[in-house]
């Protein structure tokens, strides 16, 4: 049944790897590239700030420091434990069947750093921010899943690792959400 899966996942990656063009290269690599959403973190940081405050921003910014830090290892966790080489690194001999374009390649995949991150901080401002923006969750769901196909587009992972991502970044997110309420209301609205 794994081979089946792990077949099946091979096939897919291939099919949508190679839905790109030379045209949007660079737009996907910029995607991918860890820098580009400054500004969008600075964004939400200035509104957890307007709408929270000084001190609970303080909290905010420690408990996101928290999440992406454990977010982040535990990736690396599963890497080293199951050590499913990229496919980039063309042990399956996928080289001349797909475009690799990104800058390096890693040498585990197994599961997404860039899937798990950007949907932990997804979820997690999302609902932080959702009595006063209602529709932002969506928004921020919507580009995680962009960041997250991006790594299928370069070539550095196969889907189950982008939805294994995916699916620990929201459950990070959430109990670091549910973190951030019990400080604020412990330590800031008391």
């Amino acid at each position: 049944m794994l081979e089946n899966i792990l077949k099946y996942d091979t096939e897919l990656f291939i099919f949508l790897n190679n839905l790109g063009t030379e045209r949007w290269d660079s737009t996907w690599l910029i995607i991918t590239d860890k820098l580009t959403f400054i500004p969008l973190y600075a964004i939400l940081l200035f509104l957890l700030y307007k709408k929270f405050g000084w001190k609970a921003l303080l909290v905010f910014v420690v408990v996101v420091a928290l999440m992406i830090t454990f977010t982040d290892q535990i990736t690396n966790v599963f890497k080293r434990g199951f050590e499913r080489p990229r496919p980039c690194r063309d042990e399956a001999g996928l080289f001349d069947k797909i475009r690799f374009i990104a800058v390096r390649c890693g040498k585990y995949g197994f599961f997404s750093g860039h899937s798990s991150n950007s949907m932990a901080a997804a979820v997690f401002a999302g609902l932080t921010l959702r009595p006063y923006y209602k529709n932002l969750i969506f928004i921020l769901l919507f580009w995680s899943a962009v960041v997250a196909y991006s790594r299928i587009y370069v070539g550095v992972h196969y889907p189950t690792d982008i939805i294994c991502g995916l699916t620990f970044g929201a459950i990070s997110g959430f109990l670091f959400y549910k973190l951030g309420q019990f400080l604020i209301k412990k330590y800031i609205t008391t």
